[in-house]
């Protein structure tokens, strides 16, 4: 599953189309309009830095005590033990399987909202969406079988997220001009705010964060960590500007009407709107299949998968076992549609103790051992 093949720009690049998604175009709703302009704007700048931090702490422990430690749950088992092993493995795998939902929720938007330009009826609902973006995404899983075999699928990906994300910025930035003085107060009472505020936090926590560092830095070529740093460096710098630049051009433009999927917001031609839609559902597609990766190669291993990913054998699993785990996902998400909910779930549930408490402490822990092999060495 995890070969050597990517580059540091190629890792960064993976790293950058997952903030880069079409999540990016909820957070002008989820995070500015509950948080305001000062704790929106103070909250994302600090996400960026801290999780910035806590990513390059996670990095430089990749080899550590003499191996490469490929998985998330393989490190924290190596230093804290199996129960640690399990209790990462368990919030690694939520927190990839919400984000999985997201994106399937996405994918659906996406396509509802490109099926509502052309066509102003209720005879199909955003479930009906849903499932046929669970469908791609079944499709996509099949014919690409591991996370390294992306490769141009990333430049695709790429493409998909600068068509979206300049559309979008372009069209906010016009609205904004042409429109008059906006409402930019936080909506709602007191009470409601406070379970606002804390869904934005949650939302803010998961913005920049894959949760899968390891994951991703297996596919890196030697040496391994000066790279990996190097692709965070990107992903936190050139990579992270679409996401703050979009955030802050909806919220400007729109205020506290801005939309959980700023397409829906923008007014202009329809092609264009029609090409930002439909350009948001394929990179969700491509997305969600770096973010299913860790599952499927948990899956792969643990029924023995190798050989051609054309074989006969390796493709039967994959439309069985790939297809099943993404039928559940769909069922879910059109159970649940609501993104917002599912940012928060996500972000509270696993994002903040994955790649912010357990970094840092698993980091600490290596230093206090190096220290005390000294002490006693000396």
């Amino acid at each position: 599953m995890f070969n050597l093949l990517y580059s540091w720009f190629q890792a960064g690049v993976v790293l950058s189309t997952g903030i880069s998604s079409a999540y990016a175009l909820g957070y002008a709703g989820t995070v500015m309009v509950p948080l305001g302009w000062t704790g929106g704007v103070i909250g994302l700048v600090l996400s960026t830095i801290i999780s910035l931090y806590a990513s390059t702490l996670i990095a430089k422990i990749h080899e550590y005590g003499g191996k490469r430690h490929i998985r998330h749950r393989d490190l924290a088992g190596f230093m804290y033990g199996r129960t640690a092993y399990g209790i990462v493995w368990a919030s690694q795998y939520a927190n990839l399987f919400l984000i999985n939902i997201g994106f399937i929720i996405l994918g659906g938007q996406a396509l509802k909202a490109f099926y509502h330009l052309f066509r102003d009826d209720d005879h199909m609902k955003l479930a009906y969406f849903i499932a046929i973006a669970g469908l791609a995404c079944v499709l996509f899983a099949i014919v690409v079988p591991t996370l390294s075999s992306l490769r141009i699928w990333l430049v695709i990906s790429s493409v998909y997220s600068l068509i979206y994300l300049t559309i979008t910025f372009v069209l906010a930035l016009k609205d904004g001009i042409n429109a008059p003085p906006r409402d930019y107060s936080i909506p709602g009472s007191k009470i409601n705010r406070v379970f606002t505020t804390a869904g934005a936090a949650a939302n803010i926590v998961f913005v920049f964060n894959t949760g899968m560092i390891p994951e991703i830095q297996a596919t890196i070529r030697a040496p391994v960590v000066d790279n990996m740093l190097k692709a965070l460096y990107f992903q936190f710098s050139l990579g992270s500007v679409p996401v703050h630049a979009v955030t802050y051009i909806g919220y400007w433009a729109y205020g506290s009407s801005s939309s959980s999927y700023l397409l829906n917001n923008v007014s202009g031609p329809v092609w264009v709107k029609a090409l930002a839609n439909i350009s948001a559902f394929l990179q969700a597609i491509i997305a969600l299949h770096i973010f299913a990766s860790p599952t499927y190669e948990f899956l792969d291993t643990k029924y023995g998968i190798k050989g051609s990913a054309v074989a006969v054998r390796n493709l039967a699993f994959r439309t069985l076992v790939r297809g099943g785990y993404l039928a559940v996902t769909t069922f879910l998400s059109a159970l649940l549609p609501f993104l917002g909910d599912f940012m928060s779930l996500t972000g509270a549930i696993s994002s903040i103790p994955l790649t912010f408490i357990l970094p840092n402490h698993m980091y600490h822990e290596k230093a206090t051992v190096i220290v005390t092999k000294e002490l006693a060495f000396a």
